[in-house]
């Protein structure tokens, strides 16, 4: 199967395939004597978990680490529970900090509406105030 092929296949582009390839998500493919790489279907499902790992928030790093236990064989659900949880407290901090960036905003918002903008040189300053 060629690289054209396979990105098709796992719905990704040529370049993602490369990518992959550069990062060591997937093995190095075969060449032919022209050349070319030679894939098999098994690439296809590589590149397909790489994704549906990633979808989950996992990061790169964190796919070939997964990947590579499973290569080993030495992946259960019991071995690999603490990538989930990695990822789970990854989430949970970041929606922490939008809760916090939330908070901020309407803060910002409640302080124009009280003529205190944080936007003028001198809070209270509208551009009525800056013209006389």
């Amino acid at each position: 199967m060629k690289i054209g092929q396979v990105a098709e296949d796992a719905e990704v582009s040529v370049d993602t395939v490369r990518f992959y390839e550069r990062r060591g998500v997937l093995p190095t493919p075969q060449r032919r004597p022209s050349g070319y790489r030679v894939y098999t279907t098994s690439t296809v499902e590589r590149i397909r978990m790489a994704r549906a790992l990633q979808k989950l928030g996992f990061t790169l790093e964190e796919v070939i680490d997964a990947l590579h236990a499973h290569d080993a064989g030495v992946a259960t659900c019991e071995s690999e529970q603490w990538r989930l949880e990695a990822v789970v407290d990854r989430i949970d901090a970041k929606i922490a900090e939008l809760r916090r960036t939330r908070r901020n905003i309407t803060t910002t918002m409640d302080e124009c509406r009280a003529g205190r903008c944080r936007f003028t040189p001198t809070q209270g300053a509208g551009p009525e105030k800056a013209n006389q």
